[in-house]
């Protein structure tokens, strides 16, 4: 009989572990990708200890669990004997008060940084999203992981991540000694991931605005904790954006997922999104459409020089996607219940929203008037 794999061991006996491997601490890590990548570590040979913080514990019975909230100052002395944060707590839910995300992800982010460097901690793995690049019709195909962050706080959390950018460029002047990493990944895709981009494909028709260049790359988030793993244990720095390989273009999505398209003109679609958005009926905002527009393709070059290689192909990932999806009925970000969607049909709602938008926007100018 063959022996258990390497990793098995380790994560069955702790004693296996390596002595002179990094103590890694997780952030957010009982749910979604924390939760994986919790695992993940837990499972690596390569890896001394794992310490998962959450203001809930979470599965993972190989971790040493610490129940608290990240704003907390006390999670400095949890962080103690850590090598690497990889710091994954992160609110980027749709239905969230814009406000309290952003007080949580923000104020989470500089606690973490600043307890980081008070305890020791040599390395701090950020997590944010490709879309900080912005979508932008002049955009290279791909973009380089130096190319300028041109994105706005226009789109859902996007404001929050370019902010998280900002103190993972000023935190290692203001904590000599400090590395800090940050990842970038395209859509993501699995463990849960519920974004505006995910729910596009949860619509009848895929909006397509008239005169856009889309171009579709995803993120499997078994790539994203591979690409995790690599950046806390050492193998690669800066600023890393992760993806598959290549992209797909809008009519290969449309092809590929037998969904057919609804053409818009960009200032019906741009001003009625804006104006759903305003009145409460969705909550995306017109921002989110950027990214449905124009190309913000990743190269990942970095992670490739280091040797990491994504497991999934685009095409995989959005048959994944399709899969998760499926039965699921969205509307301009808005997801409709299965009463909804049968009493009027997703398509008939479609219409439907749009037309609001447009009642809204008649009954203003009718205002103006009097």
């Amino acid at each position: 009989m063959s022996s258990p794999d390497p990793q098995v061991r380790a994560a069955r006996n702790p004693s296996a572990r390596p002595a002179r491997g990094p103590v890694v601490a997780v952030t957010g890590a009982a749910s979604g990708v924390g939760a994986l990548l919790t695992e993940r570590l837990a499972a690596s040979e390569e890896v001394k200890q794992v310490v998962a913080i959450d203001e809930r514990r979470g599965e993972c019975a190989d971790a040493e669990w610490h129940i608290l909230d990240v704003r907390d100052p006390a999670i400095a002395e949890k962080l103690r004997g850590a090598d690497v944060v990889v710091h994954l707590a992160l609110d980027l839910d749709l239905e969230t008060d814009a406000a309290a995300r952003t007080a949580y992800n923000v104020r989470g982010t500089q606690t973490v940084l600043t307890a980081a460097a008070a305890s020791g901690v040599r390395r701090v793995v950020l997590c944010t999203s490709a879309m900080v690049y912005g979508a932008l019709p002049d955009n290279e195909l791909p973009l380089s992981e130096d190319a300028e962050l041109k994105a706005t706080a226009e789109a859902t959390g996007v404001g929050d991540l370019l902010e998280i950018e900002r103190l993972a460029r000023r935190a290692p002047r203001a904590h000599p000694g400090l590395n800090v990493t940050v990842v970038r990944p395209a859509v993501l895709v699995g463990g849960g991931a519920d974004t505006a981009l995910t729910r596009y494909f949860e619509s009848p028709r895929l909006l397509v605005v008239a005169g856009s260049r889309p171009a579709w790359q995803f993120c499997h988030v078994d790539d994203l904790c591979s690409a995790l793993e690599y950046a806390a244990m050492e193998k690669v720095e800066g600023e890393l954006a992760v993806g598959c390989d290549g992209w797909l273009e809008q009519e290969e999505v449309e092809e590929l997922s037998g969904i057919r398209r609804m053409e818009l003109p960009s200032a019906v679609a741009l001003g009625a999104a804006a104006r759903l958005h305003r009145i409460g009926l969705t909550p995306s905002p017109a921002g989110d459409l950027a990214y449905t527009m124009y190309p913000w393709v990743v190269s990942g070059s970095r992670l490739h020089d280091a040797g990491w290689r994504p497991s999934y192909t685009n095409e995989e990932v959005l048959e994944e996607l399709l899969g998760e999806v499926s039965g699921r009925h969205t509307v301009a970000g808005r997801r409709l219940g299965r009463k909804d969607a049968t009493a009027a049909g997703a398509a008939g709602a479609t219409v439907a929203l749009l037309g609001a938008a447009a009642v809204v926007r008649r009954a203003r100018k009718a205002r103006r008037r009097i």
